[in-house]
């Protein structure tokens, strides 16, 4: 993509730049009177959000891989058209085939009350459906303002059905795992992926003490996140979801990631909002899907 094409057709005067970043990646580059934003177009994915007087609310390790097929640890990776492991185990990738491609930017705007709004997507190929044999057309709306709003749209373009599962694998940056406590999921049934995927039922806030791989079922609109090492609550409003996914590598596998810091576990935790496990999405031709995550301080 050639960046000074991009800034003719898309960037808007001392509010949206299109710049190179590492690997030769073009990242949207966010200034507004709510917030701070870089958004790269490989991925479709949030790397950055700081909104006007806070701190950031995103992570992403400082050995993030930058390299075309490979997906960037941090922001906010999108799974789709699965989440996890191959459904059918033919041995595709886990969490789909949009994460490590190069989206296509389909309008930038101002918002009427100054919001940014970004829109990116991509469409079937033959590549992608010698992995996925559907016709489709994945759009991310990502609105920048006093919250970061995350819209993304699944349009099925061909003549048959098709069922998907799906999340915002998101990475909040956090001040001190030890300290922190996911809530709204009190007395709700899990999967715990640690543990051979038992389903349990979950006591209290949510802590860490070790590796957390949980997805959780039926879960309510709202969620959040209490960091009191940084002083502040991350709200999280999903419309469209009933699946919530909290993860955390722990030392151990935080240790085995080449793209990861040995201690970076510790400033960071993953909510997602998805349609995963049972919540399967079956999209009719000519329909689509629309889920949403609202992320706040």
């Amino acid at each position: 993509m050639n960046i000074e094409q991009l800034n003719a057709d898309y960037g808007i005067a001392d509010k949206v730049k299109f710049v190179e970043g590492q690997g030769n990646f073009p990242l949207i580059k966010i200034s507004n009177e709510y917030a701070e934003a870089t958004i790269s177009v490989y991925a479709g994915q949030v790397l950055s959000f700081k909104p006007v007087g806070q701190t950031e609310m995103m992570f992403v390790s400082s050995q993030a891989y930058y390299q075309t097929g490979k997906a960037i640890k941090g922001g906010t990776p999108i799974c789709w058209p699965w989440f996890g492991p191959d459904p059918e185990g033919k041995g595709r990738a886990s969490h789909g085939f949009v994460r490590d491609r190069l989206w296509q930017v389909r309008d930038v705007i101002s918002t009427q009350d100054g919001s940014t709004q970004v829109t990116m997507g991509l469409v079937d190929t033959p590549e992608t459906k010698a992995i996925w044999n559907y016709s489709f057309d994945l759009s991310i709306v990502i609105t920048v303002g006093h919250t970061l709003t995350i819209n993304l749209v699944t349009r099925n373009t061909g003549s048959e059905s098709f069922s998907i599962t799906q999340a915002l694998h998101t990475y909040f940056k956090i001040g001190d795992l030890n300290q922190v406590e996911v809530l709204g999921l009190e007395n709700k049934a899990y999967l715990d992926k640690v543990d051979r995927g038992q389903q349990k039922t979950q006591s209290g806030a949510i802590t860490f003490s070790g590796e957390c791989d949980r997805i959780y079922l039926d879960v309510p609109a709202q969620l959040a996140i209490a960091d009191p090492a940084l002083n502040r609550q991350i709200t999280l409003t999903a419309t469209n979801s009933k699946t919530a996914i909290v993860w955390n590598p722990g030392a151990d596998i935080s240790a085995k990631m080449a793209d990861l810091g040995d201690r970076d576990y510790q400033h960071f935790v993953c909510v997602e909002t998805a349609n995963a496990a049972q919540e399967i999405i079956e999209i009719a031709a000519g329909s689509d899907y629309n889920l949403t995550a609202n992320y706040s301080f």
